[in-house]
């Protein structure tokens, strides 16, 4: 498959042009996971900070992107949560242990075993990518790919944060 891969740490004002074209193997779903044809990846900031080592991959070369929207085109062993040619979205949270406390309250960035898409394992900006199937997320058909794929971060990242402030529903009003 052809993929964007970042080889080691850069400065972007030194090395503009980080990420490098590439072939690399076609991924091969294992136990639980799905592989997804990639159609749009979105670009984060966090990638700035991978490349400038603010928050580094464990490992070199990485493909980097974590804002995924793409078709299922093969099931690992045991993935049973999608069939092949749904549309799902994949984010940030690649993989956790599941059975923590961190993990059993919905707070899987928490865990200790903590995986980042585009960081500790493979990301978007490939034509496919291998994720576990609890990571990944139905797409309504209501969205683009192209609109779909930035809610996967900072669509997310708002809202969690709307919900952590306790905000309640606002109808529309015309008083200022």
């Amino acid at each position: 498959m052809k993929a964007m891969v970042l080889r080691g740490i850069s400065q972007l004002a030194e090395e503009p042009d980080p990420l490098e074209r590439a072939t690399l193997p076609d991924p091969v779903p294992g136990e639980g996971e799905i592989l997804v044809q990639v159609s749009a990846c979105g670009v984060c900031h966090t990638e700035l900070d991978e490349i400038e080592g603010r928050t580094p991959p464990p490992r070199f070369p990485v493909v980097p992107g974590h804002q995924i929207v793409g078709r299922v085109t093969a099931l690992g062993s045991r993935a049973r949560r999608y069939a092949i040619g749904d549309r799902v979205g994949i984010g940030w949270i690649y993989a956790s242990c599941g059975t923590c406390r961190a993990c059993r309250t919905g707070h899987e960035n928490l865990c200790r075993e903590f995986r980042a898409t585009g960081r500790d394992a493979h990301g978007g900006y490939a034509e496919y990518v291998v994720v576990g199937e609890k990571f990944a997320y139905r797409i309504p058909e209501a969205f683009r790919d192209s609109e779909a794929a930035p809610l996967l971060c900072a669509g997310a990242i708002g809202y969690r944060s709307l919900r952590l402030a306790g905000t309640r529903s606002m109808k529309a009003s015309n008083k200022p």
